[in-house]
């Protein structure tokens, strides 16, 4: 019995192991595989994330360029040691970039839910900083430029991460005070696939009448975008006041966003828009401390008119734009977040006594003095471009723009008394006017040998119209990170070419 129990055992083993090798052999359905499918619903390069009803298109650009005659990667040399024209100055200054964007859309019952996130990583040349003495022990130093957080040596950005859902949007997006192609009227844009250059964290809503009709209402960041300097003349210094800056830059906190609303007609002919900010100055204490007591708050102001013309008889893809801004209180609209705020150029003299020129110049919100209110700084300006395709290879833009910055008679004689005291001015009051205008004209030209390859050339002339009375000097402190000495400088307008040479490859 034994011996038949063990056979048997051993036989029903082996019928087991039998039929799980015959189970092994027969078809087994395999698990079913999601490709990647194309979306049509949002145009070319989206495809749904599998297992989704959302759509995805990954694009961005790598990029690398040089700026020649200058210390700044694509800015003409308005202050520092790129404008003091010496042995510390850059002949040339060169960038590379990385930068991905990531848009992502789906449609809803309430219409489409987007959110989009642009990330961009720079490298930038060494500029020098340091004292410049050739001394034992001296501060010579090299630095990699930027003012975005530093990765790897290198400059690590957030440009746009934005979500938008039923005409809302939500996030780090372009301002709805712009136009479509923002700073660049030339087609000279930064970005791969957002919308206008010009980004800000924000709360908006957009109503969409139909046939290209938008209006928008926003409320923005003012703190990094739309605030230059509110000045405090009575902290000025005569270290400051040789840099363009005319007073202790005295920002209080936040207490308001900017309240901005716009509405564009965007349609085959073109496009026209009108868009109008409101700008909160609100700045800290007279002194030290808040017994010192504070100026109120005033609210600024700008209004924008805008016209781009397409279509044109000069060929396919040609256009025409136009941007005025006037601001009351509110210059960064019509100056650009990017640009310096400071102005400080130097270039030669013919004036007997004179070491060299400088043109001082400085851009505010408003100033003010211990015990007063606050005075708003007025400017107003445009920009404009004339955009043509030779060929579908062979692209020209020419470009200008001219920007006017005026204070008002109290403002004035605040800096003025500054300035005559703090630089000895040598015409006193009656030559001193620290309005100033600011203009840029240039052309730039780009060849796309196959799609998504491009390289450019930009060239641009800027120049620097202080309003100083003819002839008249200052006599500036020593400046040891420019190498600058303590002498008699003839007060006089300045000028810069600069030549940016580019490749870029988008994707």
């Amino acid at each position: 019995m034994k011996l038949a129990k063990r056979l048997l055992l051993g036989s029903a083993a082996g019928l087991l192991a039998l039929s799980g090798a015959r189970a092994a052999d027969l078809p087994v359905k395999a698990k079913a595989i999601e490709y990647v499918r194309i979306c049509s619903l949002y145009g070319a390069g989206f495809y749904y994330i599998p297992g989704t009803d959302t759509c995805m298109k990954i694009g961005g650009y790598v990029r690398a360029d040089t700026t020649f005659n200058t210390n700044s990667s694509y800015n003409p040399p308005d202050g520092g040691v790129g404008a003091a024209r010496n042995r510390l100055s850059n002949y040339y200054t060169s960038k590379a970039r990385a930068l991905m964007d990531v848009d992502t859309r789906t449609a809803t019952e309430y219409g489409m839910l987007r959110t989009f996130a642009e990330l961009v990583y720079s490298w930038t040349d060494g500029g020098y900083n340091g004292a410049g003495t050739g001394l034992t022990g001296g501060a010579t130093t090299y630095n990699s430029s930027g003012t975005n957080a530093t990765v790897a040596g290198g400059q690590l950005g957030v440009w746009y991460a934005f979500i938008q859902f039923a005409g809302f949007t939500f996030g780090k997006a372009g301002s709805q005070f712009s136009t479509p192609w923002g700073e660049y009227p030339g087609n000279f844009v930064e970005l791969a696939g957002s919308s206008a250059w010009d980004p800000v964290n924000q709360i908006s809503y957009t109503a969409d009448f139909g046939q290209g009709i938008t209006a928008s209402f926003s409320a923005q960041d003012q703190v990094q975008h739309d605030t230059s300097n509110i000045w405090n003349v009575s902290a000025a210094t005569a270290a400051g006041l040789a840099t363009g800056t005319y007073g202790a830059n005295n920002i209080g906190g936040s207490r308001a966003p900017d309240l901005i609303a716009s509405i564009r007609v965007d349609q085959a002919w073109g496009l026209f828009q009108a868009s109008i900010a409101a700008h909160d100055n609100h700045a800290a204490y007279y002194g030290a401390t808040e017994v010192t007591g504070s100026p109120s708050d005033k609210w600024g102001w700008a209004g924008q008119l805008a016209l781009s013309i397409k279509n044109l008889p000069t060929g396919p893809g040609d256009s025409i734009n136009v941007t005025g801004v006037y601001a009351h209180g509110a210059s960064r609209y019509v100056f650009n977040d990017y640009m310096s705020a400071n102005f400080a150029r130097y270039g030669g003299t013919n004036l007997a006594g004179a070491y060299q020129s400088v043109g001082i110049a400085g851009l505010s919100d408003s100033v003010f003095v211990a015990g007063a209110g606050q005075e708003l700084t007025t400017t107003y300006g445009f920009n404009s471009a004339f955009n043509h395709n030779w060929n579908a290879y062979w692209h020209t833009s020419v470009f200008g723009g001219w920007g006017a910055v005026r204070y008002n008679s109290t403002a004035t004689s605040y800096i003025c008394g500054a300035v005559v005291t703090g630089l000895a001015l040598s015409s006193g009051l009656a030559g001193c006017n620290p309005d100033f205008n600011y203009a840029t004209v240039g052309t730039y030209v780009s060849w796309t040998p196959v799609k998504g390859l491009v390289f450019g050339a930009e060239v641009a002339y800027n120049i620097l119209d202080q309003k100083y009375a003819g002839g008249s000097t200052v006599t500036l402190p020593l400046q040891a990170g420019i190498a600058k000495p303590a002498a008699t400088y003839e007060l006089k307008d300045q000028s810069a070419l600069t030549l940016l040479l580019r490749a870029q490859r988008n994707f």
